[in-house]
């Protein structure tokens, strides 16, 4: 490996996972869509029920990417042989836990979303997306998985080819189920959890497929029998635990901020929902080059290279403005013309336009703030990584709720994305200006 990463070497990491994080952004963007035109009570019931089931799903990110740092730094390391034996025992963790999450959505969903949401209406259609969407969570486990070791190797066009197929079958199975197209029926919020059911399956799928066809045989040793290490699941574990618990942490306060919005009313619900659909087409570039950070940190200090990883972020944020400015702009421009997208109500679309210009000043200090965050965890310090993002979680819950008692516009409501990604990229940078993460060993 060499001692200083390219911008191409940034790019053909970074494009594939942007394509990658595409695949939930398009299942989002296009249940949203579909579902807008049927109302605000299909709208915030997708977005709440949507976050609910997401918020189970985190677990398993934050397992993925402690796997992903490990084969990164293997793979930085020349260890190849490594590689097999950590994702196996990383698949015997996920089978067992998307058991686990299968049974909570499956036995509890029902009193959870009671005690959260207050409108009857969603409630109801909350629980018909819930009841089917649920029978997914074990393949998006396994998916998370596959797009970790992926990432961890660098090769990762293998994820663009995953999103598209989950995009083709979202789209199309969207469009037939929600609205009965085609000789199916019509179901409404129904037809769209199980047309996402089928995309994630579909991406499975071909992870499987693909995987056992172009790894079963090279160095990295995938597909075969391991003996179970104690001592490596234990090292895994003591890296991913902290990730796992960062990011349900994480995904657990936006989950309730969308709660505290519901409180507001359902036209307040409706209008977060197209909101939250927007930020997310903003902010996957965004997401993918701060993934890219973690996996190039964790190869660079594993190859022996540390005094490349600041300019090595630096890079990456140069692309990522690159990247994510002109789509901000664009946005910004017409923001009445994206909100019309997802209804045909101009007087709506009118409402949503505050909070689409308050998420695109957001976007920017997301991206700085992911990038760095990031980085602390390509160290290795996972678990400081989680002290950071509980401290500026506290902060943001107080925000949150201060501003829903405070104004019943939802914009103002939407600016604790800019103060999160302001005190993320603040506290992580000023961790890796002054701490001593060089020698951490993984």
């Amino acid at each position: 490996m060499k001692a200083q990463i390219t911008n191409k070497e940034i790019w053909r990491i970074a494009l594939p996972i942007m394509l990658g994080n595409l695949a939930q952004t398009i299942i989002n963007f296009t249940d949203t869509a579909f579902l807008g035109h049927l109302g605000v009570v299909a709208l915030g019931a997708s977005m709440l029920a949507g976050l609910f089931y997401f918020v189970f799903t985190t677990i398993a990110t934050g397992f993925a990417i402690g796997i992903q740092i490990i084969v990164a730094r293997r793979f930085g390391e020349k260890k190849y042989d490594q590689v097999g034996v950590i994702f196996g025992h990383g698949s015997l963790f996920v089978l067992i836990l998307g058991s686990i999450l299968f049974s909570i959505l499956y036995f509890c969903s029902d009193q959870l979303l009671l005690w959260l949401i207050d409108s009857p209406n969603i409630y109801d259609a909350s629980i018909e997306y819930i009841r089917y969407r649920q029978f997914g969570i074990a393949f998006v486990c396994f998916n998370f998985l596959y797009r970790s070791l992926y990432v961890g190797i660098s090769n990762t066009k293998v994820i663009t080819y995953s999103t598209l197929i989950m995009a083709v079958v979202n789209i199309v199975l969207d469009y037939c189920l929600i609205f009965g197209k085609s000789g199916f029926p019509e179901m409404g919020i129904a037809g769209a959890a199980i047309a996402s059911f089928c995309a994630e399956v579909s991406a499975f799928l071909f992870f499987s497929i693909y995987s056992y066809a172009s790894l079963r045989n090279k160095e990295f040793g995938l597909f075969k029998i391991h003996k179970i290490e104690r001592s490596l699941m234990g090292n895994i574990l003591k890296i991913s635990t902290p990730t796992m618990l960062q990011k349900l942490f994480s995904f657990g306060v936006w989950f309730i901020f969308f709660v505290l919005i519901e409180k507001m009313g359902e036209t307040a619900a409706g209008i977060s929902s197209i909101t939250r659909s927007v930020y997310m087409i903003l902010i996957t570039p965004c997401f993918a080059f701060s993934t890219t950070t973690n996996t190039l940190v964790s190869r660079i200090i594993g190859a022996g290279y540390p005094e490349q990883v600041f300019p090595t972020i630096a890079k990456v944020l140069k692309n990522c403005l690159l990247c994510t400015v002109p789509i901000i702009i664009l946005v910004a421009i017409f923001p009445t013309e994206m909100a019309r997208i997802y209804t045909n109500d101009l007087n709506f679309a009118q409402l949503v336009v505050p909070s689409i210009l308050i998420i695109c000043s957001a976007t920017l200090f997301q991206g700085f703030g992911n990038a760095y965050f990031d980085a602390v965890s390509g160290t290795g310090n996972t678990s400081v990584a989680l002290y950071l993002e509980a401290i500026i979680l506290v902060i943001y819950v107080l925000f949150i709720v201060g501003m829903t008692h405070w104004t019943t516009h939802v914009e103002w409501v939407w600016t604790a994305e800019i103060l999160y990604g302001v005190l993320l990229g603040t506290f992580s940078l000023l961790y890796m200006k002054f701490a001593k993460w060089e020698k951490k060993k993984i």
